[in-house]
């Protein structure tokens, strides 16, 4: 299945968690539910997957921690914050460059459409 395909599933799943279980919960929780939903879809998904990072010749082991890894392609970092930033924006560009991953979802679930909450982003490698 393609990084695009996949993409889609995972915006059909956060949906689908969102419209379950509204904004205001934490994000361990739709963490959890996003990642059943998706597994239900017979995809492989990863939670908490330690990204290191090498400076020089220093290797740092669980510098990062991706929040879900779906087929071992697609990057998804959960929030559920009032808004995202900049900064988180970085974050997952960060976890695709160093992961030397394609495509990535930026997911705030505290919003009151899903879709105000979607935010994909592509590494250009």
């Amino acid at each position: 299945m393609s990084e695009n395909e996949i993409g889609k599933l995972v915006i059909e799943a956060s949906m689908k968690v969102h419209t379950a279980l509204g904004a205001g919960l934490l994000e361990t929780v739709y963490e959890t539910c996003l990642a059943h939903e998706l597994e239900k879809q017979r995809l492989t998904v990863k939670k908490q997957v330690a990204l290191p990072i090498v400076y020089d010749d220093l290797r740092v082991d669980n510098a990062f921690r991706i929040d879900l890894l779906v087929d071992d392609k697609v990057v998804v970092e959960l929030k559920a914050i009032d808004h995202l930033l900049p900064v988180h924006t970085a974050q997952l560009l960060s976890y695709l460059k160093l992961g030397n991953y394609k495509l990535g979802y930026l997911l705030n679930f505290n919003v009151v459409h899903m879709k105000d909450g979607i935010k994909r982003l592509v590494n250009g490698l």
